[in-house]
């Protein structure tokens, strides 16, 4: 059983209304400007290289961070001056595992339930029902110095879920987990959408935003240089390619001449291959080419159209790369750096 907060939550069509955000650490700003908006019941997902006030912009949104300037509103309560009520509408799980070393993590567990409210008997329920669930069972017992940095990160995320917040931060949820633990946790955060949570989530693997966010912000520099759904930032970059394999070598020249003259642009073609590129803006246009390559009896091997990835998106708009986000370096830091925040902190 998932347990609610006790605050009524206000009707309110939007969960994070941010204008203006600024914090700065001595001489440097590690947000300059920021504005976000984020309606309630979606996931919004921030991208953003090494640096670029990811974690200092949801630390402000969650009041563990006082901004230097500008003003946010959560749920229509002022970040700072309703700070005690924000407080009791939100979940946070940070970069660094909040839990206690020297306590097993069924203990860990019970006694975050227990200050959240939760009687005895509800609170042992719900810390087996977690640890089951984030494959924790069988170390349930076991302390903390025990275990790897996953299996903390793991009790940290099953921690952040006890109860169920109208608005979830996760920052970099998923670093340091497996690839089936990470699967896991996208599933989680869907399901508490669907039961009417909205998350705001930093992540470092574009795949994941990808997979997971309504709409994602780009963050460069401390300010929001990009916004959009997936699809609408993809397009920002370009149209899509359209890839074609040739069955027989042969065909590739005339086959060539057949797509520049149907979709009306010019080609790139891989004799070694027998394949050809082009570009896709006209997605009305294909059915024609298939039908021209067709009559010609020419035949293909392979066809798919490509759409731009968050990688080039990322590229095109912060002229930097995004390194490491396909494949895991063990339990490393794949993908975008780390903020470097001089303060580091978790409320459950």
């Amino acid at each position: 059983m998932r347990r609610s907060f006790p605050l009524h939550v206000p009707n309110a069509e939007l969960a994070v209304e941010a204008r203006g955000l600024v914090k700065a650490f001595g001489d440097r700003r590690a947000v300059d400007g920021a504005d976000l908006t984020v309606r309630t019941g979606t996931i919004f997902g921030v991208l953003g290289p090494n640096g670029a006030g990811k974690t200092t912009t949801l630390k402000m949104l969650a009041t563990l961070l006082r901004p230097d300037g500008g003003e946010a509103r959560i749920f229509g309560y002022d970040a700072v001056r309703d700070a005690h009520r924000v407080r009791r509408l939100i979940g946070v799980t940070g970069q660094y595992a909040s839990v206690d070393e020297t306590l097993t993590a069924r203990e860990n567990l019970i006694v975050f339930s227990r200050l959240l409210g939760l009687g005895r008997g509800e609170a042992r329920r719900r810390a087996s029902e977690l640890l089951e669930r984030f494959g924790l069972a069988d170390a349930a017992d076991r302390q903390l110095k025990t275990f790897s940095g996953g299996m903390r990160r793991r009790l940290d995320l099953a921690a952040s879920l006890i109860v169920t917040p109208p608005l979830l931060f996760l920052d970099e949820p998923t670093t340091g987990l497996d690839p089936r633990t990470r699967a896991q946790l996208w599933e989680m955060i869907r399901e508490l959408v669907r039961s009417g949570s909205t998350v705001l989530l930093t992540t470092q693997y574009l795949e994941e935003a990808d997979q997971l966010a309504d709409r994602i912000a780009v963050i460069d520099r401390g300010r929001v240089v990009a916004e959009g759904t997936a699809d609408e930032l993809k397009a920002s970059v370009g149209a899509s390619s359209l890839e074609l394999a040739v069955r027989h070598a042969k065909d590739l020249a005339e086959a060539r001449r057949v797509v520049e003259e149907t979709l009306r642009v010019r080609t790139a073609a891989m004799p070694e291959s027998g394949r050809i590129t082009a570009p896709a803006a006209d997605a009305d246009r294909l059915a024609d080419l298939l039908i021209a390559l067709r009559e010609r009896g020419i035949g293909l091997a392979e066809i798919s159209v490509r759409k731009p990835t968050l990688d080039e998106v990322f590229l095109a708009i912060t002229g930097r790369t995004a390194v490491g986000n396909r494949e895991e370096r063990g339990t490393g830091s794949p993908g975008f750096a780390q903020d470097h925040d001089p303060e580091r902190e978790v409320v459950v």
